[in-house]
């Protein structure tokens, strides 16, 4: 008895064996007897449109269909990277989807789950362009571009990040300890699991007197990382390529 949490895989063909190990993973007897798997956020690079024609998302609906199909749910979220990613995906590739902030049940303890990016209150660029991004107008007009031109879109959208990552100190793109605080409090919560950062740990710390936790999950790009809770604890853990 147990459910899995993984995030930030960041899946892309430029790294093909990160796609091949996650499609073992969904395979493996881990994935096929888990109570639920849940994915928070940023499960590819880009995401371009749940009309992408390219082979990467048609191989992540069908090995996350067939562990859905086994009978375990998967429940997804999304991310600063697959933002873009609708219902018409979710249902070709059996996901559940979730809203960020969204509070789960696990084995009798609440639980927080979020991708984690709206917690990095420093870091004042991003939350500004996160929230330019995020609205349904400013969605809509990019869906509504040919794929060419998204394609095109997405790659300028990586450098940007990735320039701005490059010049903002690491503490300024982590989160908020009050912003955490702050958001377990009013979900009433004392375990907050989240991805974003790539910075997998397990931060215990103290709520107005109470013993609280934030799980942060790893990222996909050097080899794997999942979380396994159960009704015995939790359990943070990387996984090799073969």
């Amino acid at each position: 008895m147990a459910t899995l949490f993984i995030a930030d895989l960041h899946l892309d063909d430029s790294r093909p064996q990160i796609t091949q190990l996650f499609e073992q993973f969904l395979a493996s007897d881990e994935a096929r007897s888990a109570d639920a798997l849940y994915i928070l956020g940023d499960l590819v690079e880009a995401w371009i449109g749940d009309d992408d024609d390219a082979e990467l998302p048609g191989r992540i609906a069908q090995a996350t269909r067939a562990l859905r199909d086994s009978g375990v749910p998967v429940y997804f979220m999304v991310g600063n990277r697959d933002f873009l990613l609708g219902e018409d995906f979710a249902r070709r590739a059996g996901f559940t989807l979730l809203n960020d902030g969204t509070m789960h049940d696990l084995y009798g303890r609440p639980t927080l789950l979020m991708h984690g990016d709206v917690l990095c209150t420093d870091d004042v660029a991003y939350q500004t362009v996160r929230q330019q991004v995020r609205t349904p107008e400013w969605m809509a007009q990019v869906l509504s571009m040919p794929l060419a031109a998204r394609r095109a879109f997405a790659a300028k959208a990586r450098e940007d990040s990735r320039a701005h990552t490059g010049s903002t100190m690491e503490t300024i793109m982590d989160v908020n300890a009050d912003a955490v605080a702050d958001t377990m409090r009013k979900a009433g919560v004392t375990r907050l699991i989240h991805g974003h950062t790539h910075r997998p740990a397990v931060h215990r710390f103290d709520i107005d007197g109470q013993a609280a936790e934030r799980i942060v999950l790893g990222d996909w790009y050097e080899h794997g990382s999942v979380l396994r809770v159960s009704p015995e604890g939790s359990e943070l853990r990387g996984l090799s390529i073969a």
